[in-house]
């Protein structure tokens, strides 16, 4: 099994970008910006965080800025930062949403 070792260092290589969100008051309001979010954007995995304040979205390619802010402002939402980062963990979706 040659490729065995090869295949445990496969690194995956994703853009993790953290949106801090005013107005979210519960589960309901975390799944509406979940949605928005899965609707318009191309994305592996988004989580939001209302007790935070917080949507981490995790994707290939780092999303439109101008479109994020434009698809949270309809949802009635208040987008108050948007920070985007390179991350480059071992397989795992789980490893990809640490905290650094």
């Amino acid at each position: 099994m040659p490729h065995a070792a090869a295949h445990r260092e496969r690194i995956i290589k994703m853009i993790r970008t953290v949106l801090k969100i005013d107005g979210m008051m519960c589960g309901m309001c975390e799944s509406h910006i979940n949605d928005c979010i899965r609707r318009n954007f191309a994305v592996k995995k988004v989580s939001s965080s209302h007790t935070k304040g917080e949507t981490v979205i995790l994707s290939e390619t780092e999303p439109d800025m101008a479109k994020l802010k434009a698809v949270i402002a309809e949802t009635g939402y208040e987008l108050r930062n948007i920070k985007s980062e390179p991350v480059t963990e071992k397989p795992g979706l789980f490893n990809l949403f640490k905290k650094k």
